[in-house]
């Protein structure tokens, strides 16, 4: 019997949290799905493997049995996968959006110049998972963005802060102004994606510049061409990077800088035993930023 790894992780994140909404939010889907796919192994498997009160989730005498035999098994596939992308020569990074802008393939190529014959294979995320596939074990190191839930669990690096700017529909009344203070925009509906939640929401809906105000959902989206859509549509508003109006320019989307909200700031995050190929990802990146900012003389992003 095949069972996917996948399932073990996520069978192993339940059994730790003892709780399938907490566990959901840890692994980035939602709580129906995680309670299916439950559903699917303890069906390949023809055992309970947990008990369901209003207190959470507790494990049956085969569900401990398998939660004891479940962190080596996903250890040891972890390290296999890990040396056999070694032994290619190829380094799996995962990414959001636009990774670290236009410095992303200058760290490629300083990469490839640290280790000759390497591959970067880039391996971009949903807005579901700001992690970047680091929590999924997916990926051993990542571009992202600060803050991202869990980042404590992990190797993080600052790369470099950018503004932020508002992407409206070309129609909205703000769209000709050279800029706009946040408390003009605070009461617009806006377009959210679906891990929102803790520091990662807080920061991207600029909670602690609201005073108070609730926040008004148009859209819930997962990727750039939905989230494009829906501002364009009119659903809403959105907080986004500078460099966004570089990498998702599209005529019906305009982008207008913000004042009186906190940068964003671009980070590589790798895993604790992502191994050296990841090291000198990580070594790359900062030395190629750092040059970037030298060169300009100021904060780069």
């Amino acid at each position: 019997m095949d069972v996917d790894t996948r399932l073990l992780r996520y069978f192993a994140a339940i059994a730790e949290e003892g709780n399938l909404t907490r566990a959901a939010h840890r692994l980035f889907v939602s709580q129906p799905s995680l309670t299916k796919q439950l559903k699917h192994l303890e069906s390949q498997l023809g055992v309970r493997l947990f008990t369901r009160s209003s207190t959470g989730m507790k494990l049956t005498e085969a569900g401990h049995v398998l939660a004891s035999r479940v962190p080596p098994v996903l250890a040891g596939w972890d390290a296999a996968v890990s040396e056999t992308r070694s032994a290619a020569r190829v380094l799996r990074v995962g990414f959001l959006s636009s990774a670290a802008n236009d410095a992303t393939q200058d760290i490629v190529a300083a990469f490839g110049r640290t280790r000759p014959g390497w591959r970067v294979d880039l391996r971009q995320a949903p807005w579901s998972d700001p992690t970047a596939g680091l929590a999924a074990a997916e990926v051993p190191v990542a571009l992202l963005r600060l803050p991202f839930p869990g980042e404590e669990t992990f190797g993080v690096r600052s790369l470099f802060s950018e503004s932020r700017c508002v992407a409206l529909p070309s129609s909205h009344r703000l769209a000709g102004r050279d800029s706009v203070p946040f408390r003009e925009i605070r009461d617009e509906p806006v377009i959210v994606a679906p891990a929102l939640k803790g520091a990662w929401r807080e920061h991207w809906l600029a909670l602690s510049e609201r005073d108070g105000r609730e926040v008004r959902i148009g859209a819930v989206v997962e990727r750039p061409d939905e989230f494009l859509g829906a501002i364009a549509g009119g659903y809403g508003i959105a907080l986004v990077p500078s460099s966004a109006s570089q990498f998702h320019a599209r005529p019906d989307v305009v982008y207008v800088p913000v004042t009186g909200v906190s940068p964003s700031e671009v980070a590589v995050a790798w895993l604790p035993d992502a191994g050296e190929a990841a090291a000198d990802f990580v070594r790359c990146c900062l030395e190629v930023t750092r040059s970037r900012r030298t060169a300009c003389g100021t904060r780069w992003g």
